[in-house]
This record gives structure tokens, sequence and C-alpha cells, in this order.
């Protein structure tokens, strides 16, 4: 298929396959951290959602509002925490010496 007179290189394409097969075969720490932060995603979304519901007089429960936003920020306090250890294991390996 051609776009506007350019034809993509192949390789390309069968470098992404050959990546996609060995996500598949097991359970890296690449995908497990996408999969927690997609959690974390969807968490933030359903609290917004919720509040927003809240605002328009649709959601009754406060305390179900109040129960989804404590969730989400907790949850991203938590992302912050795990990030900053993993810099800051980071940094320690870029310090030792060889």
């Amino acid at each position: 298929m051609r776009i506007n007179e350019f034809t993509p290189d192949m390789k390309v394409f069968e470098f992404s396959q050959d990546k996609k097969n060995k996500e598949e075969s097991g359970l890296g720490f690449e995908k497990f951290l996408k999969e927690k932060l997609d959690n974390l995603n969807e968490t933030q979304i359903k609290a917004e959602e919720t509040t927003k519901n809240f605002i328009a007089g649709e959601e009754k429960n406060i305390h179900n509002v109040m129960l989804t936003t404590s969730e989400a920020k907790l949850s991203l306090d938590m992302a912050i925490e795990v990030r900053n250890k993993i810099v800051e294991a980071y940094q320690e390996l870029n310090r030792m010496q060889v």
C-alpha cells in the first residue's frame, strides 16, 4: 500500500512481530508495569466520572464518590513512590564502580 509515495521497509514490521512474540511468552517487567499503569489510569478515569456524575446530580451517594476518589489518590501516590524507588535504584546502579 502506498500513501503519499511512501513505501515502508518491511523489516520494521518483522521486528515488531518478534517483540510481540517475546512479550507474550513471559510476563516481563515492562509488561507488568504497563498493566499496572493501565489499571491506575482506569482508576483515575473512574474517579473523575463519578465526580462529574455527582456534580451533575446523577450520583446521589457521596460515600461512593469519596471512596473512588480516595482510591484513585492512594493509587497515584503509590505509583509515584514506586517510580521514586525505581529512580533511586537506577541512580545507585550508576554510582557503582566496576
